[in-house]
């Protein structure tokens, strides 16, 4: 397996635990759960930067740089939503 494939594994399977723990944080019962939940959501969120940077600088995560009409139209769009 190269490089590529297995940070491009990696990153799906951090996603997924930031999704787990952002679940565990919205559902938690009480303060302390929810507070435990939230620490492990933000570590696994700075983790998952760290990922995307690095997959990122090496040419692996390509981003789109949106056409300035299609932000204009978006920002129009969700302004009028109340």
């Amino acid at each position: 397996m190269d490089d590529k494939t297995m940070m491009t594994a990696l990153l799906g399977n951090v996603k997924g635990m930031c999704d787990l723990m952002m679940h565990g944080t919205i559902e938690s019962s009480t303060p302390n759960v929810h507070a435990a939940f939230k620490t492990a959501l933000d570590e696994m969120l700075a983790e998952q930067n760290q990922i995307y940077t690095q997959m990122s600088a090496k040419g692996w995560y390509p981003a789109e740089v949106a056409e300035q009409q299609k932000i204009t139209e978006a920002k129009q769009k969700f302004a009028n939503v109340n």
